[in-house]
């Protein structure tokens, strides 16, 4: 549970628009990392805005559809693919998907306040790490419900074209369910192939072919 409540306080030190950025999805053994950049202005920050850790799915979900409909706030998605994570590692693949975030804004914010406590490279903006942000900014908060709502919702699309996985309940993440489905159903296309139970489902050459 979050310790202390976000506020505008690191937005205020800056004149022009600020955005936060955050991602959701690192530690997965499928599907994409999402990041989201939101740029809002302290008469836009919806009521209840909070750490997305602190949230129950309901609640943001309805943030973030509130979001996604007011003119006032502007919300942008960046996503690296299981390709990507494989090919860069997930690291530098949730830098890439938190660059394509602050890139797809409408608005070049002044500074992106990053959640974490790296700066993505090749950034179009100034940037600021925060650790723990999500706690600590609306703006980062805020970016921190896009991605998780955004990155649930992908894979709860994916569990229906690969079933069996599980994957609509533990969103990709290696529970003793989705370990178990992988080595009795082999790798599907959307898992990370680099990932350590992931590459022991795969030592016997077996593949997911449903819906392929």
């Amino acid at each position: 549970m979050s310790k202390t409540t976000p506020d505008y306080s690191f937005e205020s030190r800056y004149s022009g628009l600020v955005c936060g950025v955050d991602e959701a999805g690192r530690g997965p053994l499928a599907g994409p990392v999402v990041a989201a950049a939101v740029i809002l202005t302290p008469e836009s920050v919806p009521n209840g805005l909070n750490d997305s850790k602190v949230l129950s799915q309901s609640r943001r979900e309805l943030l973030l559809n509130e979001m996604l409909t007011r003119n006032d706030i502007f919300v942008s998605l960046g996503i690296a693919e299981p390709e990507e994570i494989d090919r860069l590692n997930i690291l530098h693949a949730s830098m890439i998907a938190m660059r394509r975030a602050v890139e797809g804004l409408p608005h070049l914010p002044e500074m992106a306040l990053i959640d974490g406590n790296r700066i993505p490279p090749n950034m179009p903006c100034p940037a600021q790490s925060i650790v723990k942000g999500d706690a600590k900014s609306l703006s980062i908060a805020a970016a921190s419900i896009a991605a998780k709502v955004t990155r649930d919702q992908l894979m709860k699309e994916a569990d229906l074209r690969f079933p069996g996985y599980g994957l609509a309940g533990h969103k990709g993440y290696p529970t003793t369910a989705h370990k178990t489905a992988l080595q009795r159903l082999g790798a599907s296309p959307i898992h990370r192939h680099s990932f350590k139970p992931v590459a022991e489902a795969l030592k016997g050459k077996r593949f997911y072919l449903k819906n392929l």
